[in-house]
């Protein structure tokens, strides 16, 4: 396995993360093919045994039970706190961003994890609501009671996020230190001004949804998973472009099987290559993080990459509204 630090927090982390929005109890009205806890002890076991030890949730997934099986897999399975990196969210509760909500979310979460601590907490969405100078300094108060190391920001615009820093940099709170957006092959409208922000004030990028929910694993539209029939916030994300996409698809298809190797590892590895830190992968399957983990050691060239790139045309903005 390899590892790279966070921003400049000093916390190393594995290059895969485990998504651990397929964890928890299902619900009709959210996520109902999420995995019950034996199956989510097989694959953060098997996880941990590739020697990953970053793992991010939310206080949204499963309706809390995410951050539940997560946290009593991790006890079950004896691992000491110290040797795992922890990440979840805020805001999809009530109060979204305000000092309360967080104040209160953050114990929320730590209980439900069994956790003194987490190492990376994230804001799950911009609040629009909430003066910005109001969440940071609640965020900041967080890392200075012990209870978050670092802090990170999710989906959003560029000027948002810059402004949210330059909030923290003027009042000498604590800084977002990574950034996990919506970036794939299939979706890179970040590039145009949230990730060259990011990348201006040093932060590590750990992208959600790195192979576009498994449209870029397969030559078919859908798998026929159960997931694939259920997960309509997936087919939010992707089937308006489906016609654009699919040339991409192909392009990914391709290039494995020039290079003999998966399109998993296609699909990865062009984002390890655009600088990405650590992809965070929602795995169904044990098999989904042996794949996912040997991506690491694909490199791919200059021209591979531009020819992946070439059919990409603008899409609707996901996720950051």
């Amino acid at each position: 396995m390899k590892y790279i630090e966070l921003g400049n927090t000093g916390i190393k982390v594995s290059r895969i993360c485990v998504g651990c929005m397929s964890f928890g109890v299902p619900f009709d009205d959210f996520q109902p093919w999420t995995l019950d806890m034996e199956q989510t002890r097989a694959i953060i076991g098997h996880a941990l045994d590739l020697g990953v030890n970053f793992f991010d949730t939310a206080n949204k997934y499963a309706h809390g039970t995410s951050e539940e099986y997560l946290g009593n897999t991790l006890r079950n399975l004896g691992v000491r706190r110290e040797d795992v990196v922890i990440a979840t969210k805020v805001y999809f509760n009530e109060g979204h961003l305000s000092a309360e909500a967080i104040k209160r979310e953050i114990d929320g979460s730590l209980k439900r994890l069994g956790m003194d601590y987490v190492d990376l907490y994230q804001i799950h969405r911009f609040d629009y609501g909430t003066p910005i100078e109001e969440t940071m300094e609640a965020l900041d108060s967080l890392v200075r009671s012990g209870k978050v190391r670092a802090i990170g920001a999710s989906a959003m615009y560029g000027y948002q996020f810059h402004n949210m820093q330059l909030a923290a940099e003027n009042n000498g709170w604590t800084k977002f230190s990574t950034l996990q957006n919506h970036y794939n092959l299939m979706y890179r409208e970040d590039e145009r001004e949230l990730l060259p922000v990011a990348r201006q004030y040093g932060v590590s990028l750990i992208p959600y949804s790195p192979l576009a929910g498994g449209h870029l694993t397969r030559t078919e539209w859908t798998s026929g998973s159960k997931r694939s029939e259920t997960d309509f916030t997936l087919r939010g994300k992707y089937d308006a472009a489906k016609e654009n996409d699919m040339q991409i698809i192909a392009r990914v298809a391709e290039v494995a099987q020039k290079r003999g190797v998966t399109m998993t590892d296609v699909a990865l590895g062009w984002l390890l290559k655009k600088g990405v830190a650590a992809p965070i992968v929602g795995a169904t399957k044990i098999s989904h993080f042996d794949a996912a983990v040997a991506a690491l050691d694909f490199v791919m060239s200059d021209d591979e990459a531009a020819y992946l790139e070439e059919p990409y045309k603008a899409h609707d903005v996901v996720g950051a509204l």
